[in-house]
């Protein structure tokens, strides 16, 4: 097989062009599949930053509950320091033992007391985390049906196109491997400059068949010659005759 260098311009345009309309009927695939493909990992990303929500939800439910469990334990050490205070007082020997005995249990129920507050408290702020946990739950499992839906939808049609697109991405191979790295560079660059992907383009009707800017007659003639590359100056695409165009087909 001849190098790529040896091939004449007229063999480059048909691998430029054979290339093009692989890569357009590859571009229609990726309209079918339209906004589904982002769509999908854009629900994807979206449930993840909401089941971690949901995750720290949980644990600041969790640790709300051991902050409870915690006070009702000084509730119950309290009371038992109270009982134990107030079995002492029945043995005082004086006013002041008394006073000091019972200085303590005022300050243990004053202890009870601010554990139940903490506790009311507690209970509140558990109660909406609840809340937030329910709608958490609700949102991820909104997010899940529609993402399933959309997965359905995008496999279908990868199932339905997927060995077209394997075929066409093996021919878009090898026609790459028959054009130089200088015109593959230019053919990219061009394609991603437009929104429908058409660097190389036939002229018709005496016009650039990209951006529809008129040809001028000689300019026509050299096309047809396939003696040199020849770009659009308007758009910069590569341009080519309807005649080659035309007898260029991908199946």
């Amino acid at each position: 097989m001849a190098s790529v260098k040896d091939f004449s311009v007229e063999e480059k345009l048909v691998n430029l062009l054979r290339l093009q309309k692989i890569d357009s009927k590859l571009d229609e695939i990726q309209v079918l599949k339209g906004e589904l493909p982002m769509e999908v990992s854009d629900l994807e990303d979206e449930i993840l930053g909401l089941s971690a929500r949901q995750t720290r939800i949980e644990e600041e439910i969790n640790g709300i509950g051991e902050f409870i469990e915690g006070k009702k334990n000084a509730i119950k050490e309290s009371e038992a320091l109270i009982a134990k205070y107030e079995k002492q007082s029945e043995n005082v020997k004086n006013n002041r033992e008394f006073e000091a005995i019972n200085k303590e249990v005022e300050m243990q129920q004053l202890e009870v007391k601010l554990c139940e507050k903490h506790i009311r408290d507690a209970n509140e702020e558990l109660a909406e985390k609840i809340k937030q946990l329910e709608n958490a739950k609700k949102m991820v499992a909104v997010k899940e049906g529609v993402l399933n839906h959309k997965k359905g939808e995008l496999e279908k049609i990868i199932a339905d196109t997927v060995k077209e697109e394997t075929e066409l991405n093996g021919f878009s191979a090898d026609a790459r491997a028959h054009i130089d790295e200088r015109l593959i560079y230019s053919y990219d660059r061009i394609r991603t400059s437009y929104r429908n992907g058409l660097a190389v383009v036939a002229v018709e009707r005496d016009a650039c068949g990209g951006c529809f800017n008129s040809i001028p007659p000689q300019r026509q003639s050299e096309i047809r010659l396939h003696k040199k590359i020849i770009v659009c100056e308007n758009c910069g695409r590569i341009l080519v005759d309807a005649d080659l165009n035309d007898s260029v087909d991908v199946k």
